[in-house]
């Protein structure tokens, strides 16, 4: 098999399912993740020659163990492993209960982080490979009634960065990717809201949750635009460490970055007066 293979996770609905279509579509081959057996056999049967679904949840480690076993024993290798499986919260940070915290931190950080690390000895053995992890505007920039979620793609932010530049001198490239709000369902069936409301956050977590009810299907972003974005930063020598997508992404990071300017210019005195 001489085209890329890809592993893509979450491949049922949103981005992962445009990202798939467009993969294949490209002639590379793509190994995908659905949570659901009878989606994975539908899947299965609609492509024979150019694709292969398995079922995964990403919460549970035997479970990526037992995936990453049978794809390498299937295929011997992947070329680009595309971190995109996880889920969106609304809630005030004091609204969201330590379980409803841990749920999202087991899908959005701990999940991706075994299934990277799963995969890693075989980048090490190729001295090749692309790692696409899929965060968020909101992964670079905090949002009030969001912060449970920007915690979780924060951390995977973090690692990613790290591990990228661990990976540069072995030959492997690792992109996050950053979408702003897209035309898919992630704020629609697959997105969850803390369960307890308190009235004092009304003002602003109650706004975000108002904001996310109304947004859905209306979203700035074209999933298959995002898919054909990504795919074009796999065939590049020197991918970029981050991929805003989207007009609104853009923007949260230009203004991440010129509040993170100002607090440095305004308060350098300050800071590098704390020292001996």
């Amino acid at each position: 098999m001489n085209n890329k293979i890809w592993f893509i996770t979450g491949i049922s609905s949103g981005l992962g399912k445009a990202l798939a279509e467009v993969v294949i579509e490209n002639g590379d081959f793509v190994i995908g993740t659905f949570r659901n057996q009878i989606q994975a056999d539908v899947f299965n049967n609609q492509h024979k020659d150019d694709a292969f679904a398995l079922t995964l949840d990403i919460t549970i480690l035997n479970e990526i163990e037992k995936a990453h076993k049978q794809i390498i024993q299937k295929f011997g290798k992947i070329d680009v492993l595309v971190n995109n499986a996880g889920f969106g919260i609304a809630g005030a940070i004091e609204e969201t209960s330590i379980e409803e915290v841990r749920s999202v931190f087991e899908a959005n950080f701990f999940g991706t982080l075994q299934l990277t690390q799963a995969f890693l000895p075989n980048f090490r053995k190729q001295k090749s490979g692309h790692i696409i992890q899929i965060s968020s505007h909101g992964g670079f920039k905090a949002f009030p009634g969001f912060g449970i979620y920007n915690a979780s793609k924060f951390a995977l932010e973090g690692f990613s960065e790290a591990l990228a530049q661990e990976l540069n001198p072995i030959g492997i490239k690792l992109t996050i990717v950053e979408p702003g709000p897209f035309r898919t369902n992630f704020a629609g069936s697959s997105f969850k809201q803390a369960h307890k409301i308190i009235e004092d956050y009304n003002q602003t977590a109650g706004v975000f949750r108002d904001r996310m009810k109304h947004v859905d299907g209306k979203q700035e972003g074209d999933p298959v635009k995002a898919a054909r974005a990504i795919i074009d930063i796999t065939e590049i020598e020197n991918p970029p460490l981050r991929l805003p997508l989207g007009k609104i992404a853009v923007n949260t990071l230009t203004a991440k970055l010129e509040s993170v300017s100002n607090d440095l210019n305004n308060f350098r005195a300050i800071a590098e007066n704390a020292v001996f």
